[in-house]
C-alpha cells in the first residue's frame, strides 16, 4: 500500500484529508504538528510527505529542510493557502505545492504523480 506522511496544523481539515486520501486507498499516517518528523518517516516510511505551508511558510520551511537533508529523494509537498504559494514553493525546497481549499481530483492527481515517481525508493531507509 503506497504510504503518505500527513502533517496539517488543523484538526478538521487533518480528518478530512486522511478520509479522502484514506478512500483512494492510501496508507495515511497524519500529525498536527512538524515535531518529530524524521522519527516518523524513518518509522512509517512514507513515499509522499504533505506539509501544512501556513501563513509564512516558515515552519513548513525548516521542516522540509530538514527532511531533504535526511531523505534527499522523498518528495516533500506544500498545503497551502497562501496566495503566493505557486512562486514559493520552489524557493522554500518543496518538490510541489497543493492550493487550499482542495480540489480532491487534483490533490489525488498531484500525490499520485510523485508516489508513482518514487516507485522502488524504500531501498535507501
Amino acid at each position: 500500500m503506497q504510504k503518505i506522511l500527513l502533517q496539517e496544523t488543523d484538526p478538521s481539515i487533518l480528518d478530512v484529508l486522511t478520509i479522502a486520501l484514506q478512500t483512494e486507498n492510501f496508507d495515511v499516517h497524519g500529525r498536527l504538528f512538524y515535531d518529530d518528523l524524521l522519527a516518523a518517516i524513518r518509522e512509517f516510511r512514507p513515499q509522499v510527505v504533505l506539509l501544512d505551508y501556513r501563513l509564512n511558510g516558515t515552519d513548513s520551511a525548516d521542516a522540509c529542510r530538514l527532511i531533504k537533508t535526511a531523505f534527499p529523494w522523498l518528495p516533500v509537498l506544500a498545503l497551502s493557502c497562501n496566495a503566493r504559494i505557486n512562486f514559493e514553493y520552489k524557493e522554500k525546497g518543496f518538490d510541489d505545492y497543493i492550493k487550499k481549499p482542495f480540489d480532491l481530483s487534483v490533490l489525488y492527481k498531484i500525490v499520485r504523480k510523485y508516489i508513482e515517481k518514487e516507485i522502488g525508493f524504500q531501498q535507501y531507509f
